[in-house]
Formats: structure tokens, sequence, C-alpha cells
């Protein structure tokens, strides 16, 4: 019995279909595990020597009044996220900051609850749902927005190095800052360095990518991959002047002043005080080592760095470990639920609409939506 050649094609396309699809599970099955493991390696680290009977009775005597100006603060703060975002976003479509609001606060939910910031790619799907814009281009606007991010938490930390040098005897986790400051440094600039002159020179970038598309990838993917990466370099517009760079900056410096404000104030709900600037560099550390894989919502690599900082600075560990407690589900909580209110009210569903994995989203496939 002969087979049409076409039967045997779809077969063949259907079973790599599978396959691709299996080694994508895979992969993020294997990374979900490795955060896991690096969260549980990080709670071990600093938990084993606490006094939790301490810690807990420390929690129950908080202050927890100081929390509403804080939360109060982090909010306004998330609204400047939106107004940084509708601005990146100008060059492709003029969003007014109220609709990018909701979206930007289910993006921070999804990060929180799903492994691997898959609330990055979610909210690229939404905001190409409700305003076509395509998700590549998004992409390339939020990681511009977690460079700047990067680029700002570093700053926090290198304005503390000389503080941090008398710092570092009593923590082996602090005493490794400053040299991960200089190499975390040198990588974020590298890339911020290298998409600044990929959009100050679209034209060259245009055809350095088409000779690499042409000479390293199969015939079959040209066009796929060389139309995605010039929508990802359409996202990089808002780079192309040096004003437009600084204001992204300055936006992105007054998000994390107002989200180390929060600090600020629920230290005030515990029996220590430390400065402000010792809340800048807390604020860093926390943030860049948030960057590992880890549990969902940063659990262990946002709480075992925080407390470091706090004990390096002479606050007793148990009240430390308590205000890094209370912080978390203070930055935590309010996010995820109002996130959780917008994702309900809309019609993307994580796994059913949306995938885990960018690739596995469509973004080659957007000329359909």
């Amino acid at each position: 019995m002969n087979v049409p050649h076409t039967d045997i094609v779809t077969a063949g396309a259907e079973k790599q279909a599978r396959n691709i699809s299996g080694t994508i599970t895979a992969m993020k099955r294997w990374q979900f595990w490795l955060g896991i493991l690096i969260s549980f390696i990080f709670l071990y680290t600093t938990l084993k020597g606490l006094h939790l009977d301490k810690a807990w009775q420390a929690v129950k005597n908080a202050r927890f009044v100081w929390l509403l100006p804080g939360v109060g603060v982090y909010f306004i703060g998330v609204w400047v996220r939106a107004w940084r975002w509708h601005y990146l976003l100008r060059p492709l479509k003029k969003i007014p900051t109220a609709k990018m609001f909701p979206i930007v606060t289910i993006g921070y939910m999804g990060n929180n609850i799903f492994p691997a910031r898959a609330g990055e790619v979610l909210r690229a799907m939404i905001l190409k749902d409700r305003e076509q814009v395509p998700v590549s281009a998004s992409l390339a606007t939020i990681i511009v927005e977690r460079l700047f991010d990067g680029v700002v938490m570093l700053g926090f930390v290198f304005l503390n190095l000389r503080e941090l040098a008398w710092l570092t005897s009593d923590s082996g986790f602090v005493g490794n800052i400053q040299q991960l400051a200089v190499w975390g440094a040198a990588a974020f600039l590298v890339v911020l360095l290298i998409f600044t002159l990929s959009a100050m020179f679209p034209h060259i970038t245009c055809r350095l990518v088409n000779f690499a598309v042409q000479h390293f990838l199969p015939a079959r993917m040209h066009e796929k991959v060389g139309k995605l990466l010039l929508r990802f370099l359409n996202g990089l517009e808002s780079l192309r002047s040096p004003r437009e760079a600084l204001m992204v900056f300055l936006t992105t410096l007054t998000i994390w002043l107002l989200e180390t404000g929060k600090y600020w104030f629920v230290m005030h709900a515990f029996p220590f005080e430390v400065s402000f600037f010792a809340l800048l560099l807390m604020n860093g550390v926390v943030n860049l080592a948030s960057t590992l894989p880890s549990a969902p919502g940063y659990i262990g690599t946002f709480d075992a760095p925080g407390i470091a900082v706090l004990q390096a600075y002479g606050v007793n560990a148990e009240v430390a470990a308590a205000y890094t407690l209370v912080l978390h589900v203070a930055l935590w909580f309010p996010i995820t639920a109002v996130g959780l209110i917008y994702y309900l009210r809309q019609p993307l569903r994580w796994g059913k609409n949306i995938k885990p994995d960018p690739l596995a989203a469509g973004l080659p496939g957007e000329e359909s939506a």
C-alpha cells in the first residue's frame, strides 16, 4: 500500500512538533525544580541559625499600621511603571497610562505566582490582544525596562560600596556583593550599550541581522525569524535619542526610590532603624538576587540577602528576619491581589490562550493577530 508523500511529511512534522513541545516542557520542568532547589538552599542557609519563635514574636509585635502608607507609596511606583511602559511603547503606539496600569499589575501578579518571570510574557500577550502591539516588540520594551532596572539596582549597590567594605567581615553573602556588583554592572551596561547602538543605527543593525539570519539559520526559518527580530528592533526605538533614554532612566530611578520608600515605612513597624541609604543597598541586593531562578514569589532569593544586609548593619537576626518576611508579604500580596482581579476580568488565560514559553506562545505567528 502506497502512503501519499504529503501524509508522510505531515506525520513527520507532527512528530517533530511533539518532540519540540516535549523538550520545552522538560526544560520548563527542569527550570522549575532548579528554582525550588535554589530557594531551599537560600532558606536553609538563612533559617538554620535563627530562633524562629523569637522571629515570630517580632512579627506579632509589629505595628502593622505602617504598612498602609508603604502600600500606598508602592502603588504610586506601579503607576509610574505603567507610565514608563507607555513611554517606551510610544514609537509603536500611543496607549494611555490608565490602560497600561491593569496590564502591568497582571504582569507582576504573573511574576509572583508563575515560575521563570512568566508574567512578562503574560502582559505582552494581553497587550497584543487589547492593542494589537506585536509581542516581540513589546517584549523588547520589557527587556529594556529590566536593563534599566538592573542599572539602577547596581547604582544603589555602588552608592554604598565604601560603606559595604566594612560590612563584609561578618557575612560571606554580603562580602561577595562587591565582586558581583562589578561583574553585574559590566554585563548590564554591555547589553544596554548593544541595545542602544542597535536603536540608534537601525539600518546597520538590520543588515547585520539579515546577514546572521541568512548565514546561520536554515532557509525555512529565514522569513519568520527575520520578521521576529525586526519587530524586536522596533521595540527599541525609544532608545534612539539620549533624551528618551534619560527619561527612561529618571523614571526607573523614581520607581525604585518609591519602592525603597516602602522599605522605610515598613521599617517603622519594627524596633530598629537604619539609614535610607542602607535600605537602598538592601533593595538593590535583594532585587539583583531575585534575578536568580527561584520558587514562584522569589522565596528565599529575596529573604536571605535582605536578612544578611540588615545583620551586617547590626540589626538583630530575628528582628531582621521578621522585617524581611513582613516586607516580602507586603510587596507580594497587594500587587498580586490587584493583578488577579484584573486578570479574572479579561479573557486570556495562562496555559490556555497563553503558553508557558515565549516561543510556544506564537511569536513568529503574530501576522494572524
